[in-house]
Formats: structure tokens, C-alpha cells, sequence
């Protein structure tokens, strides 16, 4: 696909999955930094993503936003990269894309806050408990290496990236599983640069 690619972002934002993603695709796209407050809240910016939030990407006359939206998008408008399994294979990959999007980011976040589910009303909460949670995915990565088995895909980046930011802040518990998953995806060029790109653009904006 040939159509402009637009990425709207901030780097102290989840825009640093969609980053990730877009050098995994190795397209060339045009950086838009949007602002906390006014800016992200503006107008022109609501046409974009009515929700005044980042990251978002256009694409042609597409826009996608919700950070594994744009990683599943993002997989099948650059095929050649084989970032999403042939679609007769993509079960595992559809399972644990939604399993990040949904239970692992409301527990997460639930517990960032304080938020205990009562016992007693743990089957209305998407994900049960934390603990529930967190097991299921450590019991995944103890027996493959990437979600789909051995092939990195585009659910590593999404999925890979809630276990990274939780370990490097404190709002999810390392432990061997995420830590040997968390090191095969660092390796990852991509992720390299996507990395050096935020690093650079926060560092700038501290000093300014």
C-alpha cells in the first residue's frame, strides 16, 4: 500500500507501541507530536480521535486508533513483513491480542489504582483476579517463544509491550517467563530503533 502514513503521537504515551509497530513495518511515515492538554483536546485533533487521545495513525483515508487495532492493522497493510500468520493459522494470535487488550490491561490497571475486584463478583470483571491473570500468561510464555510458538508477530508487540512497561514500571512482577520473553523481543531491531527514537524525543523535551 502506497497511501501516506500519518502517526500521531506523544513519546510519554502508548505511542510507543504503535512506534514499535510502524518500524517493524519498516514504512516510512510522518511523525506528528501532539501535546498533553490543549492541543490533544483541540479540534482538529477530535477529527482525528474523538476520544483527544494518542497514539492514532492515518492512513490513506483510513484512520485506526487503540493501540492493538493499529498493531493488527498495521500487520495486514504491510503483508510482505509477515508480521500476522497466514489466516488459516491466526487463532493463537487473535486469542492473545484481545487477551492484552482486554483482561491483561484491566488487571493491570486495576491494580495501579487500587481497585480490588470483591471476591464474590469476579466473574463480572473480564479478567477474574490479577493473580488469575498474570498466571495464564506467565504459563504461556513457559513453553514458546513468541505468542504464535516461534515466529514473532505482530501480538508480541502489542502483548510484549504491556509486559515491558509493567516490569519497567513497577505494575507488573518480573519473573523468569516475562523477563527471557521480554529479552528475546528487546533484540529486535526494530524495537532497538523505536526505542532510540522515543528516548531521544522525551530527552529533548525535558531540556526544553
Amino acid at each position: 500500500m502506497s497511501e501516506k502514513l500519518v502517526f500521531y503521537t506523544n513519546p510519554m504515551s502508548r505511542g510507543q507501541i504503535a512506534r514499535w509497530m510502524l518500524e517493524e513495518t519498516g514504512a516510512e511515515y510522518e511523525q506528528v507530536i501532539i501535546e498533553y492538554g490543549e492541543q490533544m483536546k483541540s479540534v482538529a485533533y477530535l477529527t482525528i480521535n474523538p476520544m483527544g487521545k494518542v497514539p492514532a495513525i492515518q492512513h490513506g483515508d483510513h484512520v485506526v486508533t487503540e493501540c492493538a487495532a493499529i498493531c493488527a492493522y498495521l500487520a495486514d497493510a504491510f503483508p510482505q513483513q509477515q508480521l500476522a500468520p497466514p489466516k488459516s493459522e491466526r487463532a493463537d494470535y487473535y486469542r492473545w491480542l484481545f487477551f492484552a487488550a482486554g483482561p491483561l490491561e484491566a488487571a493491570i490497571t486495576n491494580r495501579s489504582l487500587g481497585v480490588k475486584v470483591p471476591d464474590d463478583q469476579e466473574r463480572m470483571a473480564g479478567y477474574g483476579n490479577y493473580d488469575l491473570t498474570i498466571s495464564v500468561l506467565r504459563d504461556l510464555f513457559a513453553s514458546r517463544n513468541f505468542v504464535c510458538g516461534d515466529e514473532f508477530s505482530a501480538a508480541d508487540v502489542y502483548l510484549g509491550s504491556h509486559i515491558d512497561f509493567g516490569m519497567q514500571f513497577g505494575t507488573l512482577e518480573a519473573n523468569p517467563e516475562f523477563e527471557a520473553y521480554a529479552a528475546r523481543f528487546r533484540e529486535r531491531p526494530a524495537y532497538i530503533k523505536a526505542r532510540q527514537i522515543d528516548g531521544e524525543l522525551i530527552a529533548a523535551a525535558q531540556q526544553s
